[in-house]
């Protein structure tokens, strides 16, 4: 039988509580900043939209994110506008919120489209559209945060080089010190990296590897966003699952007891200089 001392017990127990100390995010990291905190808390956002905080974990992450009134916060490729219901209204007048739709005429209507629809609550949002061939047109070295949310899989798809140029785009956009904030669906490492093509997943090297070739820094991971009853490998990819549900009525109780995809949630950092 090994014996050990108290004294090292004592030192190896206090090593592992302060490494579990440094890892846990204090409750006031958890919460974020009151403002955002309140506009993922209003009740006029929508419906359906407050239904998925339970997949996407707004307060989360977007503290982790670090992001706060006062910045200027580029989103890539609104969408629908989940996100942009939360951040618009909590930047307006405390910052600024800009849209980054892709250049292609559907994006860049649909995103202006949904922008209109709710100018009351969001106010008058600038919108700089992306281009794969043009150069960037937003002014470069101004924003705080440029943050982006299950698109980098899409940009992929499009091609390395329209990847290449979204990641450069946002590096250019962004202060020295500016932080890039990506979620998106995780392919793990052992799995075929053919399946970024089609899946909807993409692995967490790759995404580091994009950034890493604009120029930008890791600066944390946060598992807010993971799901481990995603295994990853659906017949439809990641469309298999809530909320788009391609099988239809297929095995529909199955994919709405997983719920949503399996995501990282990546932090890099634009080097100071």
């Amino acid at each position: 039988m090994i014996h050990i001392g108290r004294c090292v017990l004592r030192h190896l127990f206090l090593t592992a509580a302060t490494a579990l100390i440094a890892l846990a995010p204090t409750a006031a990291q958890a919460k974020g900043d009151p403002v955002i905190a309140k506009a993922i808390a209003d009740p006029a956002r929508s419906e359906a939209n407050r239904a998925r905080d339970i997949y996407r974990h707004p307060v989360e992450t977007l503290a982790f994110f670090e992001v706060k009134p006062g910045q200027t916060v580029i989103e890539y490729y609104p969408g629908g506008g989940w996100y942009t219901e939360i951040l618009a209204p909590a930047l307006r007048g405390k910052g600024r919120y800009v849209a980054m739709p892709p250049s292609s005429e559907r994006g860049l209507a649909a995103v202006k489209t949904m922008l209109d629809k709710n100018k009351e609550r969001f106010g008058d949002v600038e919108v700089y559209p992306f281009s794969a061939t043009a150069p960037l047109t937003f002014p470069a070295g101004t924003a705080d945060r440029v943050l982006t949310f299950r698109n980098v899989h899409n940009l992929l798809m499009q091609g390395e080089d329209v990847a290449a140029k979204a990641f450069a785009d946002f590096y250019a956009a962004l202060k020295p010190g500016g932080i890039l904030g990506v979620t998106d669906h995780r392919l793990p490492e052992t799995m075929d990296s053919a399946l970024e093509k089609k899946s909807g997943y993409i692995k967490k090297s790759t995404v580091v590897r994009l950034a890493t070739a604009a120029g930008f820094k890791l600066m944390g991971e946060s598992q807010v966003n993971s799901n481990p009853k995603d295994t990853h490998d659906w017949p439809e990819g990641v469309w298999t699952l809530p909320p788009t549900f391609r099988l239809g009525d297929v095995d529909r109780a199955k994919y709405q007891a997983i719920g949503e995809s399996d995501r990282m949630t990546l932090k890099f950092v634009k080097p100071a200089k």
